[in-house]
């Protein structure tokens, strides 16, 4: 399924959703497998049709340091360092509602929450990002989207974005608390479409 297709299926939700007029979107997937190429090429091809897009990046929610569980890896909640009890009170509850949004971003470099975003009711916002569609969150979305990729490509990408130096953290952290959250949570399988993210980023042969 091509870009054009996948927002297809967003216009279709649309049609079928609560009424609200705002279509909420879940793109989920593991660490490099294309998540934020999904959303792109989804969100361009909502606009190319007139549609109204915002991508609110699960990144905005990272917990700052000291709020985030501790212990070592694979022995906190799955998925404990993004807080996605804030990303549901402040962004899903209020748009399924027919209400703006507004939401605090992470800022990586500080460690802090940072400024304020905006969301408007009335348009496609698209949730991308690892644990986006958990248990707890999937029931508030139109449609979930899941994006899968090899796991050598995705280790492969990863460590072309962030350096040799991040292997073991992608090795013996990242990628198996990702293994641990897709077991518990089984996001592939309550997704409505499933994204093949193998193709090269920003390839239009990507198939959907």
């Amino acid at each position: 399924m091509a870009p054009e297709g996948l927002a297809a299926a967003i216009r279709r939700a649309l049609e079928t959703g609560g009424g609200s007029g705002t279509v909420l979107v879940a793109v989920d997937g593991p660490g490099g497998a294309g998540k934020t190429t999904v959303a792109l090429a989804l969100a361009q091809a909502l606009e190319r049709h007139g549609r109204r897009v915002a991508i609110v990046p699960m990144d905005d929610f990272y917990l700052p340091s000291a709020q985030r569980p501790a212990g070592p890896p694979g022995t906190g909640p799955v998925g404990g360092a993004f807080d996605w009890r804030r990303l549901r009170g402040q962004v899903l509850v209020p748009l399924r509602a027919g209400r703006a949004a507004r939401y605090e971003r992470y800022d990586w470099i500080r460690d802090v929450l940072a400024e304020t975003h905006d969301v408007e009711p009335g348009i496609v916002v698209v949730v991308e990002g690892v644990t986006s569609c958990r248990r707890e969150l999937a029931p508030l979305y139109d449609l979930r989207v899941w994006v899968d990729c090899p796991r050598e490509l995705r280790l492969t990408r990863g460590l072309a974005r962030d350096g040799e130096s991040a292997r073991a953290r992608w090795v013996e952290e990242w990628m198996p608390e990702e293994d641990r959250y897709a077991e518990e949570h089984r996001p592939r399988a309550t997704a409505d479409v499933i994204v093949d993210g193998s193709a090269d980023e920003g390839d239009d042969a990507a198939t959907f």
